[in-house]
């Protein structure tokens, strides 16, 4: 069983924190806009994703299984 990642836009603050830590799942763009470029990753990268979700300094990222 798989799980899938959220992004709370509204918390967001686009400082890229996810990105410089799991850059195959997030992306924030020119813009400043995030994207979740992977939001079902596979299995083999739950523990990179944690560590993105728990870097996250405005808490906008959840995993949901």
């Amino acid at each position: 069983m798989g799980f899938r990642v959220v992004a709370d836009f509204s918390l967001c603050k686009s400082n890229a924190v996810c990105m410089a830590t799991a850059p195959e799942v997030f992306e924030v763009d020119d813009r400043g806009y995030l994207t979740v470029l992977m939001p079902e990753p596979d299995e083999a990268m739950r523990e990179l994703v944690e560590r993105a979700v728990d870097a996250c300094p405005t808490q906008a990222l959840r995993i949901e299984d």
